[in-house]
């Protein structure tokens, strides 16, 4: 499953599920899907998102499972969601998601 993240004030993110859930559960909302926070909720959400990569305290361990493929930490794979939550919050506009079939 593919989650799409999305606002007015940026470009769409999509992101496999189980990391969109974490993302979700580490902004303190439910894995509720589809979804959406409002925009004065927007600024918290980002908050404990960034809060939750910065120090570590993410949910889902990451793994090396090939040892041929790069590790990509939490912190990077959430970074595109962190800019999509910091543009929404600059324009005080609101965050949905919902699944999504393809990346296009």
């Amino acid at each position: 499953m593919l989650v799409t993240f999305t606002t007015d004030a940026f470009a769409n993110i999509a992101m496999f599920g189980d990391n969109a859930l974490d993302a979700l559960k580490m902004m303190g909302h439910s894995t509720t899907v589809p979804g959406a926070i409002k925009a004065e909720d927007v600024p918290g959400a980002l908050s404990r998102l960034k809060a939750a990569t910065e120090s570590g305290n993410t949910l889902t361990p990451t793994v090396n499972k090939n040892a041929d493929e790069p590790v990509v930490s939490t912190a990077h794979r959430m970074q595109p969601l962190i800019d999509l939550l910091s543009a929404a919050a600059k324009t005080n506009s609101f965050v949905m998601w919902d699944r999504s079939t393809s990346l296009s």
